[in-house]
């Protein structure tokens, strides 16, 4: 018996891995965070499964299902949101796990912020612009953010940030970056991305909380910022330059072609 972590992936049910769906569709257990996850993804369950949303659940509960499958010989799926290894609440789940000697493994998801660059048509980074990705969020109610990781630290590395769970934040977002990115820093919110309700909202450091305030957007998005957004005067990567040479592409490999 294993507890299977799974990543469905941002929100679309083809986004999630072949991997992932397979195991979803043979365990007799599935456990899956109701509030993110698409139903289409969990329907793939075998029609005699136990499915249970978890997101009304205490983490006590859920351990429960996974001890009573263990019991059972049953595998479980245990389905969440994006990536398992971002903002998943997954690690105090396999510490109970440990303590009770329930084996489980993981298997990974395209996470949010993939897809909201895939939204956007757009790198993350771009040579001599930026080269640097970094992964955040806000202090919220769910914890607090470590003193040595604010924004304002963060910030001065002038990095791609892709700040997660702050949509409600703006106003400190831009509190804290604008020394460090300048009041005309794009700026882009991508609310659902993947999902058929997806919006984007376009707009800039000093005026990205108006435009969300507008558009009335208070949850589940995602906040991209960086001049690599909309940048166009980027020169182009040595990669497919014809006079860069690589162990892939050397003088003898174009003399013999």
């Amino acid at each position: 018996m294993t507890v299977h972590f799974i990543g469905a992936g941002p929100g679309a049910a083809d986004l999630i891995t072949v991997r992932g769906l397979e195991l979803i569709r043979r365990c007799p257990v599935c456990l899956y965070a109701g509030s993110l996850v698409p139903k289409e993804v969990v329907t793939a369950a075998p029609t005699d499964a136990r499915v249970r949303d978890t997101a009304p659940m205490t983490l006590g509960e859920i351990i429960g299902e996974m001890e009573t499958a263990h019991a059972q010989g049953h595998d479980v799926a245990r389905v969440h949101s994006g990536d398992p290894s971002l903002y998943g609440a997954v690690a105090e789940q396999m510490r109970a796990l440990d303590a009770r000697g329930i084996p489980y493994d993981v298997t990974p998801g395209v996470p949010a912020f993939a897809a909201a660059a895939a939204a956007l048509k757009t790198e993350l980074t771009l040579p001599e612009i930026a080269q640097t990705v970094i992964l955040t969020r806000t202090s919220g109610k769910a914890s607090r953010m470590p003193e040595r990781e604010t924004l304002d630290i963060l910030g001065r590395s002038g990095a791609t940030l892709a700040i997660h769970l702050s949509v409600r934040n703006l106003k400190a977002v831009e509190r804290e970056l604008t020394p460090h990115y300048g009041t005309d820093c794009p700026v882009v919110v991508v609310y659902r991305a993947s999902w058929p309700d997806e919006q984007i909202i376009r707009s800039t450091l000093g005026d990205i909380w108006r435009k969300v305030r507008e558009a009335k957007i208070t949850r589940t998005a995602l906040v991209l910022v960086g001049p690599v957004l909309g940048e166009r005067a980027f020169r182009d990567s040595a990669l497919y330059d014809a006079a860069h040479e690589h162990i892939l592409r050397n003088r003898k490999t174009k003399a013999a072609t």
